[in-house]
């Protein structure tokens, strides 16, 4: 595969799941699977379904997957496959993972959150407010919908145990400059903990040059099986005292944070996953994505409303908007129903976005995320339906 042109035939060829008309434009809510993922789930189950820790062939051949899928894991987020935990969903994780921390936290500590930030990486810590008396503050947003770095450095205290953003907002594409964050956070001796659920198609997640304290992501949002995924920082994360049953594994660290039996058809299906990955390569793919998304942007007809960034710069192509007259679920249900296009419509988890827009809670707005796989044709036909709203 080209370093900077993709076949993106030969892609959606490798999806059964693109084999029809409809445009997928719903990555940011799960992406499709290739056909190879597929069948390294269903293998799974024909051919090794096991438990671990027993002496015959299918469970030393599922032990085997479980550090394969470890070793996948720290080679795709950059960190070592030990420090890594798998689980039902990031969300799932997340709050595990505060209840660990919070063993340490005492009443008025704080935890600063963005206005970005899907709820995921919002509800566990307001949840401790309520629990611990934590205090949750909010860092705000400017008019374009970039983080506020003023506000941010100036809500840092000698209490501020975490910083918690997204690598990219799942709701309007934002991608805030981890390393800022990190140093604010740092410098304030806090922990930097990243949600890179939204980011995870988008390009290479790196911890060790990031140096993120905590990080979570969900390979389902990267052409992989419904799961969640979490890194910390292993001195850390061996610190805390997790919620775990008693004969589960402390080491390697990240086993003490997987509840009961791992999913391990699906951890099949993630080492499918990243193996896709790397047989495109990111910089194809990510030149495909931006090429997509300016097509896009200087396609979008005068009258729409774009909440975000309105060029390439500083963002991923996820694109949320409003048809001036029309509610959200009319705009997707149009497309869907005309043009057979599909987009999200409400708030997906990002309250505190749709907070900061002014915008109906529950109704939110349009959403079109763009992966590699995606089309000219099909930006052509997405905004040739909306253009039809006017």
């Amino acid at each position: 595969m080209s370093a900077t042109l993709l076949d993106v035939t030969a892609v959606r060829s490798r999806f059964t799941a693109l084999q029809r008309r409809l445009a997928f434009f719903d990555g940011p809510g799960g992406t499709q699977c290739p056909d190879e993922v597929i069948d390294a789930i269903a293998a799974y189950l024909r051919e090794d379904n096991a438990n671990v820790g027993a002496p015959y062939e299918t469970s030393r051949r599922t032990t085997a997957l479980v550090d394969l899928a470890h070793e996948k894991a720290g080679a795709f987020l950059g960190c070592s496959g030990e420090e890594v935990a798998f689980g039902q969903s990031m969300t799932a994780l997340n709050f595990l993972l505060t209840r660990a921390l919070a063993r340490e936290l005492e009443a008025g500590d704080e935890v600063l959150v963005t206005r970005l930030d899907h709820d995921g990486n919002v509800a566990p810590w307001l949840a401790l407010q309520e629990d611990l008396g934590i205090v949750v503050k909010h860092v705000e947003v400017n008019d374009d919908l970039s983080l506020d770095y003023d506000d941010l450095a100036a809500k840092l205290s000698g209490r501020t145990r975490v910083v918690a953003f997204p690598i990219a907002a799942n709701s309007v594409g934002t991608a805030p400059d981890v390393r800022r964050i990190v140093e604010l956070a740092h410098g304030a001796g806090a922990l930097a903990w990243a949600d890179a659920v939204h980011y995870g198609p988008h390009g290479p997640i790196d911890i060790t040059a990031w140096d993120v304290d905590v990080l979570l992501c969900s390979p389902y949002k990267f052409y992989g099986p419904h799961m969640g995924m979490a890194y910390g920082k292993k001195g850390l994360i061996g610190s805390w005292r997790p919620y775990k049953v008693r004969p589960a594994a402390d080491e390697p660290v990240g086993h003490r944070y997987e509840l009961g039996t791992c999913q391990h058809e699906l951890l099949a299906g993630f080492v499918a996953a990243v193996d896709y990955v790397d047989s495109i390569g990111w910089e194809a793919m990510l030149a495909h994505e931006r090429a997509l998304g300016q097509r896009f942007l200087d396609g979008l007809p005068a009258g729409v409303d774009l909440y975000g960034l309105p060029t390439m710069e500083g963002r991923v192509p996820t694109f949320c908007f409003n048809v001036p007259g029309r509610t959200s679920e009319e705009v997707a249900t149009h497309l869907a129903d005309r043009h057979e296009v599909a987009v999200w419509w409400g708030n997906y988890y990002a309250l505190e976005t749709m907070r900061a827009l002014g915008l109906d809670e529950w109704m939110g707005a349009v959403r079109a995320g763009i992966v590699h796989y995606n089309t000219e044709e099909e930006v052509d036909r997405l905004l040739g339906g909306v253009a039809e709203l006017l």
